[in-house]
């Protein structure tokens, strides 16, 4: 495995694939499946898109919940429902609720790393990027009857990391969080101040090549670029565990090991707050690599590492998304 690679190498072409992909998958798709709108608002002056997933069951009659699901660096937001293999999308025809897949400017989004060097435009402009998912969620809310106390917030990689920041920024609109393959950035938590327990579930792979397990530099360009660093995963949830009031002491669970031949072995950490039912989990992915469990093999194993089969991320998070919800907006 090539270790100190990052998509970013092959940003255009891995954008490209996956547009391509999204287009087939959708002239695909059975007659039942609901609609995938293109929309757009405007924030900061900018022109902001995303793709929204309404189920075919949504008639705007009744408040359903809203999963945002952010993509990594290098793809947009149809990157991200390729990367999921639609996983979604068929959940929430299933269950009626809504997915809203944002785009970050030029590919990546300002998720509060200071010390990259890379020459992303959402870095380097310090592109407001929780105000524009708050504009998306009020957006949602207003003109699409998004329950604002069921509104929730995953990500992969640069998106992962931003979904951290989103539960320290907008803990007051975002019901619960699940970065998947990210870390706290390095000196973060000095500026999170959330307003509430916020419920986390993080999968994280071990043998992931592009954010380190153990925590440091993110690294791009087979090395030559360096993307800001991290702290660990146990660093990250260990914040969150104090933050949210849980028991230091997780309930561990060995998953299943429902797919011998994908090289990956899967253990559930759960932390839980007595008090007042705040959970914290984490799923830990032994032989896995920087990508979405159950989802798309999106670039060779020996570039990005395995793809466990042992666990469904999209179904894993739902299901601990459909637990919680805000008492009330402020």
């Amino acid at each position: 495995m090539l270790k100190g690679v990052y998509i970013s190498i092959t940003k255009p072409v891995i954008s490209l694939f996956l547009k391509v992909l999204s287009w087939i998958g959708r002239k695909r798709s059975p007659g039942s499946y609901g609609t995938c709108y293109g929309a757009s608002l405007i924030y900061g002056g900018l022109g902001r898109t995303f793709n929204l997933y309404l189920p075919s069951s949504y008639d705007g009659s009744v408040p359903v919940p809203l999963v945002i699901a952010l993509h990594g660096r290098g793809v947009d937001g149809e990157g991200m429902i390729m990367v999921t293999r639609k996983g979604f999308d068929r959940l929430a025809e299933r269950d009626g609720f809504m997915v809203a897949y944002p785009d970050g400017i030029e590919l990546a989004w300002n998720d509060g790393r200071r010390d990259q060097e890379a020459d992303d435009r959402a870095h380097r402009e310090n592109i407001d990027d929780v105000g524009f998912i708050t504009a998306l969620i009020d957006m949602t809310v207003s003109d699409y009857n998004a329950d604002p106390c069921r509104i929730y917030v995953t990500g992969i990689s640069n998106g992962a990391i931003m979904s951290y920041r989103l539960a320290c920024e907008l803990s007051h609109r975002i019901a619960a969080i699940a970065p998947v393959d990210g870390n706290i950035p390095l000196h973060f938590t000095d500026d999170c101040s959330p307003s509430r327990h916020v419920p986390v579930l993080a999968i994280n792979n071990v043998n992931d090549p592009v954010v380190p397990f153990g925590g440091g530099e993110i690294y791009g360009h087979f090395g030559r670029e360096m993307l800001g660093r991290v702290l660990s995963v146990d660093q990250s949830i260990e914040y969150w565990v104090k933050k949210n009031g849980c028991s230091p002491v997780p309930v561990i669970t060995e998953e299943p090991d429902r797919d011998p031949a994908d090289g990956t072995r899967v253990t559930r950490k759960e932390y839980f707050n007595e008090d007042d039912g705040t959970e914290v989990i984490l799923y830990v992915v032994d032989g896995g690599g920087h990508t979405w469990p159950g989802g798309l093999q999106y670039l060779p194993s020996r570039v990005i590492g395995k793809t466990s089969r042992d666990i469904d991320a999209s179904e894993v998070i739902w299901s601990f998304f459909k637990r919680q919800k805000l008492n009330a907006v402020e």
